[in-house]
């Protein structure tokens, strides 16, 4: 059974969680609204749609920032906490420092599951829309790369052609099984090419050996230049906004750049981002809640509250670039995701054990 004071600071907890929550969901909103209104601001459209836009693009945002929501709806609870004098009383009914931190962590994880199991699947669903409606007012749509089930396919404007490039398979700065398809700006289809390998140079492909057709007429070329916008690095580099894929898709989108032989570095990084995500959150309540504990009341709130920001900040930075250090492959996916928050997890363990002497 609950006892009164496990659902008095769950409760609470949740209470501060939904409050920081509209915050930064209204910051962000309001941050957003900006930068689509600039985005639009040479389009033919209605005043409606930078907001529509936004509304669709910012629980997508908002997933990245609950690591700081989750944080500070801590430092506001204990803030509350010590205001009122109830650390005292939980004292004076033997509860232990590490009995509420417990508490408090075991509500954010169950919290954390459902924002990693349901909520980033809206939000990857929303975001998704959100990207398919850009696109059509986007600028720069002359260069655009999908992977799907059948391949590589690249759509390349250049010298007032449309390139249609299909590929079955990326291997060692090559495209293997290649068919392009050359159009005018108005459709009008000007060459087929068909090779069996294209070597991948800095804007130049070199064709060893390639088909020719149109209008019926067949012609086979060797040692062809074949211009255009893409090289080996962007091709390596090339991958979908992560953040708009939802689970099924994020593992149908690795299974077909396995196929392809694409690397699937930053697919299994946004994996394990997802599956540390729960653990990640939980972690920065416990660090918040020691740090509150370790704090003297005679110190003011904005005091707690900056102490805690730049603890966040560093903690955000840690996990950054050792990301970074993933997606170049100077570590594993699993060592650049999980190795800071074990490090995070050691120092709030050793944390618990002093908080709980005092």
């Amino acid at each position: 059974m609950i006892k009164i004071y496990q659902k008095y600071l769950s409760l609470s907890f949740l209470k501060f969680f939904v409050i920081v929550s509209l915050i930064f969901f209204s910051l962000v909103f309001i941050l957003n609204v900006f930068e689509e209104v600039s985005f639009l601001k040479d389009t033919d459209t209605n005043i409606y749609l930078p907001f529509f836009l936004t509304l669709l693009n910012s629980p997508s945002v908002l997933f990245e920032t609950f690591p700081f929501i989750f944080f500070i709806s801590t430092q506001f609870l204990f803030i509350r906490l010590l205001d009122k004098e109830e650390l005292e009383i939980f004292k004076k009914i033997s509860l232990t420092n590490s009995s509420l931190i417990i508490i408090l962590s075991l509500v954010s994880f169950i919290v954390s599951i459902f924002l990693v199991v349901f909520y980033y699947n809206l939000s990857s669903n929303l975001k998704f829309i959100y990207l398919d409606i850009k696109n059509k007012y986007a600028q720069d749509n002359k260069y655009l790369a999908v992977v799907t089930e059948n391949g590589l396919w690249i759509k390349d404007e250049i010298n007032n052609n449309i390139n249609i490039i299909n590929a079955d398979l990326i291997s060692d700065e090559k495209l293997v099984n290649v068919t392009i398809n050359q159009f005018s700006k108005n459709y009008e289809n000007l060459n087929n090419i068909v090779a069996s390998e294209i070597i991948i140079k800095d804007k130049i492909w070199i064709i060893e050996k390639a088909t020719f057709s149109n209008n019926n007429l067949t012609e086979i070329r060797e040692n062809v230049s074949f211009e255009t916008n893409f090289n080996s690095k962007q091709i390596n580099q090339m991958f979908s906004d992560l953040s708009s894929l939802n689970f099924f898709a994020l593992n149908k989108l690795k299974n077909d750049y396995e196929n392809l032989g694409y690397s699937t570095t930053s697919v299994n990084m946004h994996f394990h981002k997802l599956l540390s995500y729960p653990f990640n959150l939980m972690v920065m309540t416990i660090f918040s809640a020691i740090i509150m504990l370790n704090i003297k009341r005679n110190k003011s709130k904005i005091f707690h509250l900056i102490l805690g920001t730049l603890c966040s900040v560093l903690i955000y930075y840690t996990n950054y670039f050792s990301g970074l250090f993933g997606e170049n492959d100077k570590v594993s996916e699993i060592i650049s995701i999980w190795l800071p928050l074990i490090i995070i997890s050691l120092f709030c363990t050793i944390g618990l054990v002093r908080i709980n002497e005092k």
